[in-house]
């Protein structure tokens, strides 16, 4: 049963450029809201000052936005419930442990941590669970000890007194998740400093917001007991939980960077479309009701459903990933094509961009005739280079040779170069025309002819449509090419 306002967030720490883990977890709690005509909201959690940093929430925001994400509520658009940022909001999580403890739901406790590995230690010698409980922790409040911290300037720190019972939640990927009783102790909410620790402050917030779906990784199934007897602990309505299975490397293990590129940012820089890598992450654990593949965000968002999504893990494939990617590429104008592909070829050093706007005419021609043989925008400079450099190519290759000498082949090559020389006219026609009369005249077979004429221009045996390539490498290049092998 769907809510009748939806709400999910998205709540990153930003330490570091964004994995496609997260984004996949951003993408379902967008995709899902969406689906219900509800609201996305993307919170910061940045209680980790030592990690967290503005650099990286900057980068965290640019590529959320790069993914065409966009948050209803959160940092720049902002909302009836912020800040938005955990950092901003710490004086509430102190209200909020500090309302527990009024209502004999947490306690302070003036502890240090040294005793409390002791507590530990010793419930570990005799086998038992190292769990605390208010009657180990309590002792230490003794009202010397009080005086001693208030004298040292220290604050308490406050643990909340987990209820000894079983919980059961109905998972929505996962379906029914039980914690048996004693599976763990008390636990702190708020640390001396006044800094909430992970679970409590995610609960708060999610109180505070309104969060009616957490979706995420299921890696913080663990967190979900703790969260669980939070949102009890303050009579709150809990969420419904949909915690989707990791994602691992073709080698079946946990994804990293040992399986290669692991951020969004990567593989911005491998030049994939964003469009692209939304439709792939969308088919990391989801599938569409009749197996399509290749959908713009209309149809995931249309189709989407937690019903839909395996409980079990999901490999990450960059070969299928480039794969759709070409789909994308493909399907798109040379003339978006060559504003997508600028920065990558002046990053390239292959032009400036003075000359990427000067030779915009070529360039698209250039494009237009390798964009079949590439799947993303980073091969685009490598696969035009050839039109562009310099080469030298071998033909004492016994390959080039072979077809070389065949009958009428060197002297097809010979009457192609002089008909090339004749005229000043220089297109896709008429290089067709001259390679038809080199043909007509010399009778080569026509494979050999090709094979070795290509070798000469490109020193390659394989590459794009060789008349436009003929075109692109241009008449003077090309004479002085074609000298090389005619004047042996």
């Amino acid at each position: 049963m769907i809510s009748d306002v939806v709400r999910t967030r998205f709540a990153p720490s930003p330490t570091g450029f964004l994995h496609v883990g997260g984004a996949r977890t951003a993408l379902f709690n967008y995709l899902f809201s969406k689906r219900y005509n509800g609201e996305f909201i993307l919170r910061i959690e940045d209680t980790d000052l030592e990690r967290s940093t503005k650099e990286s929430e900057d980068q965290l925001l640019r590529t959320l936005k790069w993914l065409d994400l966009k948050w209803d509520e959160g940092p720049i658009v902002g909302g009836p419930y912020g800040p938005y940022r955990q950092s901003e909001r710490l004086d509430l999580y102190q209200t909020k442990a500090y309302e527990l403890v009024n209502n004999d739901r947490a306690y302070e406790a003036y502890i240090y941590p040294e005793e409390m590995e002791e507590i530990k230690s010793q419930l570990l010698s005799v086998g038992k669970p190292p769990h605390y409980t208010y009657e180990l922790i309590s002792k230490y409040n003794t009202q010397e000890r009080i005086n001693e911290y208030k004298e040292k300037g220290l604050k308490p720190v406050v643990f909340l007194k987990m209820p000894q019972k079983d919980y059961q939640i109905n998972d929505l990927i996962k379906g029914e998740v039980v914690f048996k009783k004693g599976a763990i102790g008390d636990f702190i909410i708020l640390r001396s400093n006044g800094v909430p620790t992970y679970n409590f402050a995610v609960v708060v917030d999610d109180i505070a917001m309104k969060i009616t779906h957490v979706i995420r990784g299921d890696d913080h199934l663990s967190n979900t007991l703790r969260q669980v007897a939070i949102y009890e602990a303050f009579s709150a309505e809990i969420p419904e939980f949909a915690h989707v299975s990791m994602i691992l490397g073709p080698d079946g293990k946990k994804l990293s960077k040992r399986h290669g590129a692991t951020s969004v940012e990567e593989f911005i820089k491998k030049g994939i479309l964003p469009e692209a890598l939304v439709n792939y992450l969308a088919l990391l654990g989801w599938s569409h009701p009749e197996g399509k593949e290749i959908m713009d965000i209309e149809e995931i968002i249309f189709n989407f459903s937690l019903d839909r999504v395996s409980s079990s893990p999901a490999i990450f494939d960059e070969a299928k990933l480039k794969w759709m990617n070409g789909q994308y590429l493909h399907s798109k104008s040379i003339e978006e094509i060559y504003s997508l592909a600028e920065p990558f070829i002046i990053e390239s050093n292959l032009l400036t961009k003075e000359q990427y706007e000067v030779n915009k005419t070529w360039i698209m021609k250039a494009i237009e005739t390798i964009i079949t043989s590439v799947e993303t925008l980073s091969e685009i400079p490598d696969a035009i280079s050839v039109f562009l450099k310099d080469i030298t190519p071998n033909l004492g290759d016994q390959e080039f040779l072979d077809y070389f000498n065949k009958d009428g082949v060197r002297e097809a090559i010979t009457l192609f170069y002089e008909y090339t020389q004749e005229t000043d006219k220089w297109d896709t026609e008429m290089i067709t025309e001259n390679l038809k009369k080199a043909i007509k005249e010399a009778k080569p077979q026509k494979k050999a002819f090709y094979m070795a004429l290509r070798k000469i221009l490109t020193d390659s045996f394989h590459g794009p449509d060789l008349v436009n390539t003929i075109y692109l490498i241009g008449r003077n290049r090309i004479i002085q090419r074609l000298e090389r092998v005619v004047q042996v």
